[in-house]
């Protein structure tokens, strides 16, 4: 598998994952899969920026995020801010998700995808002619 085979899978589970919100029965299931599908997009810029990453200390993801491609540290801060919110969903406290707001990170995880998507498309490679 080449480079952008890493780019696409990682993207791809994204897709899947947002795939999984818009169909998910109720608000806490489409919020929390709008922020794996996040997650998914997150792990995909790494991987595809990996070397850029430094140190060993542990960091939140969105913090790495906002370093290695600070064209998405916007998009960072603000999934950094919806986290203690995800951790408490996932933990059970599934009516503090409203339909709305499901709906609206749903919305944000698909723009996030999208901009990564278009950040990191490779062009196609053309076959040089030789001779």
């Amino acid at each position: 598998m080449g480079p952008d085979g890493g780019i696409d899978d990682g993207l791809g589970l994204a897709r899947a994952a947002l795939v999984g919100a818009e169909l998910a029965d109720t608000p806490a299931e489409r919020y929390l899969q709008a922020q794996l599908a996040a997650l998914r997009v997150a792990a995909t810029i790494l991987a595809a920026r990996a070397h850029a990453a430094s140190g060993g200390r542990l960091r939140n993801v969105w913090q790495v995020v906002g370093e290695v491609a600070p064209e998405f540290s916007e998009w960072a801060g603000f999934f950094a801010a919806t986290q203690g919110k995800r951790e408490a969903v996932a933990a059970g406290a599934i009516a503090i998700v409203t339909a709305r707001e499901a709906d609206d990170l749903v919305r944000d995880a698909q723009a996030f995808h999208d901009a990564v998507a278009r950040r990191l498309a490779r062009p196609p490679r053309v076959a040089r002619r030789t001779g």
